[in-house]
Formats: C-alpha cells, structure tokens, sequence
C-alpha cells in the first residue's frame, strides 16, 4: 500500500465570464502550509488497478491515518516521523518505513516551499486544475508524488505516488472538512498494534 500507500487564482475574460489560472508555487505552498487538522473521504486507486474507499485524518505537521472501508481492514497510519501499514491478513504486526522515505512527507512537512531547489519537477495546468510533481531533492530515489489543485477556493483533490519501482497509487479525495482536533492515538502506531493483538 506504501506502493499502492492551494490561494484564489481566477481572471476576468470577456464579459463577466470567469476562467481558472495556473497555481503559483507559493500559492500551493501557502495553502498546504494552512491545512492543520482536516479530514476527507477519499477513493484509492491501487497499481494493481483494485479499487479501495476509505476515510483520511490529516494532522500536520507529521501525522496521517488511512482508514479503509470495508471489508478491508487495511490502516496506514503516519506518525512519530514512522508509516506503518496494518494488512489485515497478516498477524505479525505493520510493516515501517520512515516518513521521510516517503512522497507523503511533502504534504505532511512542517513547513513546505515548493520553490525548494529541485523539489517540483513538474508544474502544469491543464485548463481546469494545477498539477505540481515533487520529489525529496536529497532523495529522488524514494518516489514522487504528483498533487492536483483546484482552484476558487483552492483545494487539494487528488494526488499520484510512483514509489521507487515505478508503481503509482492514486488517492482521490473528497471536500477536506477542517476540524478542531483530533485524538492522538489516532497516530500512535505502537497503540494500534496493540489493540489489533488482542
């Protein structure tokens, strides 16, 4: 699963019709910057063509959690600078990777500036939504992540992870909710495995 785991921008033309423009980075930096505790519903799309459904809690800096629907009972969870993925068929605890081994950590970074030298490798509009595509600068090899953006008001939509092998997992998402908080064990891996050992 690791494998498989934006401001106002609008121009007056014509007459009082309104048409969309091309995010700046700061513009998608500083909206990235302003999500705090949010959650969405969202639709996955896995590199084997499956197809999940699940909720998200997003947390920032630093934690995430991927509930999934089900009959999966499937987690992924990012916290304590760790993402776990709970597999339901497996009993012998989640598999780990470092967060910051991971496209995910872009989103979930303390601060972000897209501007970072050689962070965006791709920045695209496509008449209707901007798409950036980013990877670790020091760590290209770890993947990349490819963020779509609406615009008026600018929200995140979906993005696109191609892991290291080439492998792309697409994560569509539904109205992010900001919310007033979210309980910590929610990110607590060690916690979740032990309540799932009992």
């Amino acid at each position: 699963m690791i494998r498989t785991l934006t401001a106002l921008a609008f121009a007056l033309i014509a007459l009082p019709a309104i048409a969309a423009e091309k995010l700046t980075l700061d513009e998608i930096s500083r909206y990235i910057n302003s999500l705090k505790i949010v959650q969405a519903e969202f639709t996955q799309i896995n590199a084997d063509g499956t197809i999940s459904t699940g909720k998200i809690y997003i947390r920032r800096p630093g934690r995430a959690r991927f509930e999934y629907d089900p009959p999966s009972a499937a987690l992924l969870i990012a916290g304590g600078q760790q993402v776990a993925i709970f597999d339901e068929k497996s009993n012998t605890g989640p598999t780990q990777y470092p967060l910051k081994r991971t496209p995910l950590s872009l989103i979930l970074a303390r601060r972000v500036d897209l501007n970072r030298a050689d962070m965006v490798i791709g920045h695209s509009f496509d008449g209707t939504a901007t798409t950036i595509v980013a990877q670790d600068p020091e760590h290209p090899e770890y993947g990349t992540i490819a963020l779509t953006f609406t615009d008026n008001p600018t929200e995140l939509r979906q993005w696109v992870i191609t892991d290291d092998i080439g492998d792309q997992t697409t994560v569509i998402l539904g109205p992010l909710e900001e919310i007033e908080r979210l309980n910590n064990n929610l990110f607590n891996i060690a916690r979740e495995a032990e309540l799932r050992q009992r």
